[in-house]
């Protein structure tokens, strides 16, 4: 039988609480900013008019676990791409994510915690 991989500390929904690039008003004036890492090294993201998905692999940063991934999207409606990390810092998820022509953004993000599942009362 084979043994299931660990689960990456960094796969996950995470709020983004702030950007360098980008003032709070503006991360969330269509619903709450986030970052998500799905198992699959597959994810998304979504902050002001900028929404994206990403393609991501494992990486190091300082040594600790972290990972690198690329972004296609829009921004405005406009196409966009570009690149980023992100890796654990305490209880914090923190990284960078840029345009492929343009801005660079750190951010600096809390994971979301999963509901409970909700069971059925007779």
């Amino acid at each position: 039988m084979a043994k299931r991989k660990p689960k990456s500390p960094i796969e996950g929904r995470w709020n983004i609480l702030s950007m360098t690039g980008w003032d709070q008003e503006y991360l969330h004036v269509r619903g709450p900013a986030f970052i998500e890492f799905s198992p699959n090294n597959i994810g998304k993201f979504h902050f002001g008019y900028v929404q994206g998905q990403m393609a991501y692999h494992g990486a190091e940063k300082g040594g600790k676990p972290a990972v690198e991934f690329t972004w296609e999207g829009v921004d405005e409606m406009e196409p966009e791409s570009g690149h980023g990390w992100a890796a654990p810092e305490g209880d914090a998820l923190v990284g960078v994510l840029a345009f492929e022509h343009g801005d660079e953004s750190g951010f600096k993000a809390q994971r979301v915690e999963p509901r409970a599942k909700r069971t059925s009362q007779s």
